[in-house]
């Protein structure tokens, strides 16, 4: 098990910038792939943007594909979401998550496959 902390969310204009954070902590020993899921108020949470633990494999839903970025840096147990183009549809509660995996480069797009989650971060793209 892991734990997962979101930052660097908060208030921002349309087209402006914002790159979130997820530290982790724990068993970060093990292999973790990892996502990014975001909630609307009164929507359900949806899939953003996944990274494998190996070979830097990553994919993005559709509505934002060419905007957002994700990454990871092993040494610092840190996985980002740099986030361009941001417009007002964008605004939500942003999640990471992470699934134990065995050294393998898989991605995973649905909340059911992944075990841990941070409590989450709040973006708002004003227009």
């Amino acid at each position: 098990q892991v734990q997962l902390v979101e930052s660097g969310g908060g208030l921002v204009q349309a087209g402006g910038s914002l790159r979130l954070s997820c530290a982790a902590s724990g068993r970060t020993f093990s292999s973790y792939a990892m996502g990014w899921f975001r909630q609307a108020p009164g929507k359900e949470r949806e899939f953003v943007a996944a990274i494998s633990w190996s070979r830097g494999r990553t994919d993005y839903a559709d509505s934002v594909k060419g905007r957002f970025t994700i990454s990871r840096d092993y040494a610092k147990n840190t996985m980002y979401l740099q986030m361009n183009s941001l417009k007002p549809e964008d605004t939500a509660v942003y999640y990471c998550a992470a699934r134990e995996v065995s050294y393998n480069s898989g991605l995973y797009y649905h909340r059911y496959e992944y075990n841990d989650w941070g409590q989450g971060t709040q973006v708002t793209v004003s227009s």
